[in-house]
């Protein structure tokens, strides 16, 4: 008996342990490619605060900057600036997890 309450203790633990995971979804750009502007749209389960960070084909960050994320859907503007027409990488690293993906500036 015993035995029993201890496992289903610990299936309890584990479970709350790991509904209350902060994590981010359905990372995504729009649009992509873009001209000047785009909008880079994510999901967050939690408060916190995040990094953007573009890096080119060539492996050198072009942009890097800290942002405060909300509960449930966030945008960040990014704006071509001085960047030129090509494939970037863009990641966001929160907590220990990063999430990565590609646009295009035309």
């Amino acid at each position: 008996m015993t035995k029993k309450l201890l496992f289903i203790l610990l299936l309890l633990i584990s479970f709350i342990g790991f509904s209350q995971e902060k994590t981010l979804e359905s990372l995504s750009t729009a649009p992509n490619p873009f001209t000047n502007t785009t909008q880079i749209a994510f999901s967050s389960s939690f408060d916190s605060s995040i990094e953007l960070t573009v890096i080119n084909i060539l492996g050198t960050t072009v942009f890097k900057k800290t942002y405060k994320t909300k509960v449930g859907k966030n945008i960040i503007p990014f704006y071509k600036n001085n960047l030129a027409p090509g494939m970037y990488i863009y990641s966001i690293q929160y907590s220990n997890n990063i999430i990565s993906k590609r646009f295009v500036i035309k």
